[in-house]
């Protein structure tokens, strides 16, 4: 367990957990959780144990969002705040080689959504809600929640849940593919760590590119998205992992995989 104030970090059975934790207020995301967050980011990257990483939160939801009481915590502008501090822990988990879970429970609100919905996959607690608030405090929605909302719901849904400063249901994030499960409250923190454990005996090879690629359909062509596929499959096909693996398949075992 690493030392850290505003979040906790732990790595167990090859899934890193980082877990906001500023229950007391609501896991507002303050200037300091941003700075942990991204600290927590690089590690898990960094790490050869870690296969995957679960992105969770104490207390009585996920999170209300940006902490407020901060002001712009000494950058000039808000762009400054959002491109130096938030945009590399977003963009940190998009980019990472290693598959991301959200495990969402009560509210996840503003740019605290946008964070979780950066993660790859995610599992929602019944009775939790997406809570897009800007509209009603005279923004626009920021931390990507604009993509994607588009992407999910489509321009008039999406559109309508941030005039309208909406809350987006648990069983109607299941329903846009907003999220992959919805489980029992209490069974949340059970159920992602299983799925996280069962994924990280995956392929690691697999996971990364796979998920390099699948990132970047919707900004390029079909026939440049069958030439990223093309292109990793030589390094995918001709990887220890690959070999082993088409030999346990003959063999009738189960594969083991090392990354290389």
């Amino acid at each position: 367990m690493s030392e850290y104030e505003t979040i906790t970090y732990a790595v167990e059975n090859r899934v890193a957990t980082i877990t906001l934790n500023r229950p007391k207020a609501m896991n507002a995301v303050s200037q300091k959780m941003r700075h942990e967050l991204k600290a927590a980011v690089d590690a898990s990257e960094a790490n050869d144990d870690v296969r995957v990483v679960v992105l969770r939160a104490e207390g009585k939801g996920f999170t209300s969002g940006t902490d407020l009481t901060e002001g712009l915590a000494g950058f000039e502008t808000i762009e400054d705040q959002i491109i130096e501090e938030y945009k590399p822990v977003i963009m940190g988990i998009a980019e990472s080689s290693k598959p991301y879970i959200a495990s969402i429970h009560g509210a996840c609100a503003g740019v605290g959504a946008g964070i979780a919905l950066s993660c790859d996959l995610a599992v929602m607690a019944e009775g939790a809600f997406l809570y897009v608030p800007f509209a009603g405090l005279s923004l626009v929605p920021d931390g990507g929640m604009s993509h994607y909302l588009v992407e999910a719901m489509g321009y008039k849904r999406a559109y309508q849940a941030f005039l309208e400063a909406g809350r987006i249901q648990a069983d109607e994030c299941l329903q846009y593919g907003i999220v992959n499960k919805v489980v029992e409250a209490d069974k949340l923190i059970e159920s992602t760590q299983a799925w996280a454990e069962t994924l990280a005996e995956g392929a690691p090879l697999a996971q990364k590119y796979g998920k390099q690629i699948m990132r970047g359909v919707h900004t390029s062509s079909f026939e440049e998205t069958l030439g990223k596929e093309a292109k990793l499959q030589i390094t995918c096909s001709t990887s220890q992992d690959s070999q082993s693996a088409i030999m346990a398949f003959f063999e009738k075992k189960k594969p083991v995989f090392v990354g290389k």
